[in-house]
């Protein structure tokens, strides 16, 4: 089994930021949080239809990232930066996490990579930077979404092991390259579909661009 390290667990609620209101502050927090099949402990979502819920309590993103982002863009990035609830160590990235793959976080919290993440603008937004969101595109670099199979405690410091992966050959860079050009590639778009693992709305969007004429 190959092992990482839980950095940091953040979170945010929905408040008013000039105007803006949004939950995409998220602060790294101290201690156990726990985390249940529908969020994680002291988090919130401004918008449900596209995160939260069911599939996606869980936003991932790796911590390789933010020495990159630091050096091409003279900004240091606190973890949480990205909005992401836990900010892991090691190799794992949009490259090597595979949709479906299955991590138990401590000695009780189990965890399932589930969509990954299409970066919109509050990225840019947050950190008044008219570029950045692109460039998280362009870099790849977006983070992925994680359900919750087994309830528990999440806290920083907690290692993190791969249990199970299904679907090697569908990394969260693959899965983001196929379903943005579903309507180009078919047969992946309908094997895609049978993964019960990937965000319903996902599976049913591939489902139809599948099975359009």
């Amino acid at each position: 089994m190959t092992e990482y390290q839980l950095l940091s667990v953040n979170v945010g609620k929905v408040q008013n930021h000039d105007g803006w209101k949004t939950a995409f502050y998220k602060a790294p927090v101290t201690g156990k949080v726990w985390v249940s099949e529908l969020y994680v402990e002291g988090d919130e979502q401004q918008f449900k239809k596209y995160h939260g819920g069911k599939f996606r309590p869980i936003l991932a993103y790796s911590a390789k990232h933010y020495p990159l982002w630091q050096e091409e863009l003279g900004f240091e990035f606190p973890y949480g930066g990205f909005a992401e609830n836990f900010t892991i160590s090691g190799d794992l990235d949009e490259n090597t996490v595979c949709l479906g793959d299955v991590y138990a976080v401590g000695d009780t919290l189990r965890i399932q990579v589930s969509q990954p993440r299409l970066p919109c603008d509050n990225i840019s937004r947050r950190w008044e930077m008219p570029d950045l969101t692109n460039l998280v595109k362009q870099t790849g670099r977006t983070g992925w979404y994680m359900s919750v199979i087994e309830e528990g405690y999440a806290e920083a410091g907690m290692p993190i092991t791969l249990l199970e992966r299904p679907h090697p050959e569908w990394t969260i860079e693959a899965v983001r390259d196929a379903y943005q050009k579903r309507a180009r590639r078919k047969d992946q778009a309908h094997e895609l579909s049978q993964i019960e693992a990937l965000e319903i709305g996902w599976r049913e969007r591939l489902r139809k661009a599948a099975e359009k004429s």
